[in-house]
């Protein structure tokens, strides 16, 4: 199973009021992108190399329906399940994804927030698919 890990800068720019992580306010995405994340530096969507939007896959990722509520003093976020399709040859013309990013798409530098790493390189190929599955949260904060 893929480990959640936060990327270190999600924290500031939520306490900066530069996303908005409560409710259905802001769109989140996910990529697939072929380099090791760096949790300390990477910020940003344009830090990774992200597969090439073809045969499938969507340059930009593709949308999580993110939605977040509170319950007493704790906040849990949700995300709905994504799945990719390859059609007309391997998923975004690659055979390199390994990990999966999340970001904020609605703020003006596309804040990365975290990723889940496959644990090896993987192929999705023509009509294959590829569920990545958040399970009953995303994340809770409390």
């Amino acid at each position: 199973m893929a480990t959640y890990t936060k990327y270190e800068n999600f924290v500031q720019v939520l306490c900066n009021k530069e996303i908005d992580a409560f409710g259905t306010t802001d769109a989140w995405k996910v990529v697939i992108h072929t380099d090791a994340p760096v949790v300390a530096t990477d910020t940003a969507l344009s830090d990774l190399t992200e597969i090439s939007g073809s045969n499938g896959y969507t340059t930009g990722g593709s949308d999580i329906t993110f939605n977040s509520t509170r319950s007493g003093g704790t906040v849990t976020a949700t995300a709905t399940d994504v799945v990719w399709t390859a059609s007309g040859g391997n998923l975004g013309n690659s055979t390199t994804g390994r990990y999966f990013s999340y970001y904020d798409d609605t703020s003006t530098g596309n804040y990365l927030a975290a990723y889940w790493d496959y644990a090896s390189t993987f192929t999705v190929a023509s009509g294959e698919t590829m569920t990545l599955d958040f399970g009953a949260s995303l994340w809770t904060m409390t």
